[in-house]
């Protein structure tokens, strides 16, 4: 692709003062920004005037998968992050230190309602926040995603939701006043990525599926045009409809390609940027491409770790998860897992915080994990847990130890991890088989069943799993929703979806329900949990997922973003080239 010249914004800007000023004087539409002569004259043999080429920014990415719900942990994925800061409204988003802070553009104010009985919050939403089919971004919004991620199995922020009790509309829904069961400090790091209820809540696929295939409207600087998985691209252009400040570049086009070819693409121009998941070999190629292109590694909001669930049969016996742990090699999982990419440089030893964020600290007691298996204490572990040998094999009553071992097909990294760690245990005689369900079928029914229903397909058909933890947003809330217990719906019925882990420690919860309230600061929470969770050995952190963004200069305004938002946040900043050709 030629690289073109960049749009010449000082006359843009004086054609669209230009026309702006005849639409107000006149109730005539205005005339078209490129003519410069009137209908009325009659035609002259010279070339009509013609519209400019689009200014397009092309972004090399790994892959484009289904599924672009930001808020569930199937689609917990590069791509569905990337389209979130494209087209879904915040109330919060990262400043520039890290720190949540008021998003100006949707809000015009969110407080804490002084003098009321019960915590309050209320948000006050533009007059000219719209969706960009018309609809107002309005309480319904607001409505929709507190009633799907308090009750909806496989979300991943569903902790704080929990605690609201009531969402109520005022002022034609442009003032929105959610009631709080319980204090909770936290209260910023909710409502971020609204969705539109009014085109969802009736969607006849449900919460699961709704979004697989992009986002029906959008309330942001760009709109989804075309969304081709089969041929890896998705084209995003300028969402005419915004009413904030209008996007630089008129499109933005997301094109999955592989290693090999990022690296050629960005060498011959064809991406101006791209952000994806280098090996080692791909990190020195492109490094070998000098000062034509700037390498800046980006963490995402995720970290790799491997579930041991304690309520599957073959696992419940805190020795047997000991026995596991002992016989894996976590060196070589990451290894397996990151390829010697960005991530591998972001080794997590924590149970909560991701090593990106701010506070992390490595909580794993010394010496818990040598750097090799240790056979010997896998032995004993096994032994204490009612299995002995026979023919290389562990058994109890006659039935071997055979663990199932789940990663969402989705996924090749977490694929390779669970392959990786199935060869270990069988190195040690542990039988071991990698199931790859949907991500769908994975978070929303086997891992968020209940543990105790006995149902076919649930919680106990799987043993571990390699899955996501998020990382970001309010720490006491990442920590209830990761390991605490379900709490139960306000009328009592029923309790919410259990977290992924299959973990619950009524003796650890009030702890956890106080960092949560702001009662005990979560430094102090922390340091009584994570002791708890490493013991209890139900959950091995490995890695925080991270991407290398690779930037050729002829592209202005990219950043790697605030704090985990990614560098897609600053995206309508960009400005890029013009196209070769307008591809409408």
């Amino acid at each position: 692709m030629s690289q073109g010249r960049r749009r010449p914004l000082a006359a843009v800007s004086l054609l669209v003062t230009t026309a702006s000023l005849v639409a107000a004087c006149t109730n005539a539409p205005p005339p078209p920004l490129v003519s410069e002569t009137p209908t009325t004259q009659p035609p002259t043999t010279t070339a009509p005037s013609t519209q400019p080429m689009p200014v397009e920014v092309v972004v090399g990415v790994d892959e484009l998968e289904a599924g672009f719900n930001p808020h569930t942990l199937a689609d917990l994925s590069p791509t569905s992050s990337a389209l979130a800061s494209l087209m879904l409204p915040s109330v919060h988003r990262p400043g520039p230190d890290g720190r949540l802070q008021l998003d100006t553009t949707l809000m015009e104010s969110a407080e804490v309602v002084p003098a009321q009985e019960e915590f309050t919050v209320r948000y006050r939403i533009r007059r000219e926040a719209n969706w960009s089919d018309g609809a107002p971004i309005a309480a319904e919004d607001f409505v929709y995603l507190w009633q799907q991620l308090r009750s909806q199995p496989g979300v991943s922020d569903a902790a704080g939701y929990q605690l609201i009790e009531d969402v109520a509309s005022r002022q034609g829904g442009k003032t929105v006043d959610v009631t709080f069961s319980k204090p909770f400090p936290g209260w910023q790091s909710l409502f971020n990525n609204l969705l539109p209820a009014h085109l969802l809540r009736d969607a006849p696929r449900g919460w699961s599926t709704v979004l697989d295939d992009g986002y029906p409207a959008s309330g942001g600087p760009f709109a989804i045009r075309q969304v081709d998985l089969d041929r890896g691209e998705i084209i995003l252009e300028r969402n005419d409809r915004y009413w904030g400040p209008p996007a630089q570049s008129d499109r933005i086009v997301l094109r999955a390609i592989d290693k090999a070819r990022q690296v050629e693409a960005l060498r011959s121009g064809d991406s101006h940027l791209a952000v994806f998941g280098a090996d080692t070999g791909t990190m020195q190629a492109l490094r070998d491409l000098g000062d034509s292109v700037q390498l800046i590694n980006v963490p995402r909001p995720a970290t790799v770790e491997v579930l041991l669930r304690p309520d599957s049969r073959a696992l419940a016996d805190i020795k047997a998860r000991q026995a596991v742990l002992a016989a894996l090699d976590r060196p070589a999982l990451i290894e397996v897992g990151t390829g010697g990419g960005p991530s591998e440089q972001l080794q997590s030893h924590a149970q909560v915080l991701a090593p990106s964020e701010p506070g992390y600290t490595p909580t794993e007691p010394a010496g818990a994990f040598p750097a090799k298996p240790d056979p010997k204490r896998v032995e004993a572990l096994l032994q204490e847990a009612g299995y002995h040998r026979s023919g290389g094999a562990w058994l109890r009553d006659g039935r071997p130890l055979n663990l199932v071992i789940a990663a969402p097909f989705e996924h090749e990294a977490y694929i390779r991890v669970a392959e990786e760690a199935a060869r270990q245990l069988r190195e040690q005689g542990i039988q071991a088989t990698v199931v790859t369900p949907t991500g769908d079928q994975l978070f929303g029914e086997m891992l968020a069943a209940n543990p105790k229903s006995g149902e076919s397909g649930g919680a106990a058909s799987v043993d571990m799993a390699i899955a996501p933890r998020p990382a970001g947003g309010d720490p006491a809330a990442n920590m209830a929703a990761a390991y605490g217990c379900p709490g139960m719906t306000p009328d009592g019925e029923q309790p919410y979806p259990h977290n992924a882990a299959g973990f619950c420690d009524e003796l650890l919860q009030p702890t956890i329900d106080a960092a949560m309230t702001g009662q005990v600061p979560f430094g102090e929470a922390s340091s009584i949990v994570e002791p708890v969770l490493w013991r209890a050995a139900v959950a091995l952190p490995l890695y925080q997922q991270a991407q290398v963004l690779a930037l050729r200069p002829e592209v202005e305004g990219v950043d790697p973003g605030p704090g985990l938002s990614g560098p897609f946040s600053s995206a309508a900043q960009w400005l890029g080239t013009y196209a070769d050709s307008d591809g409408y």
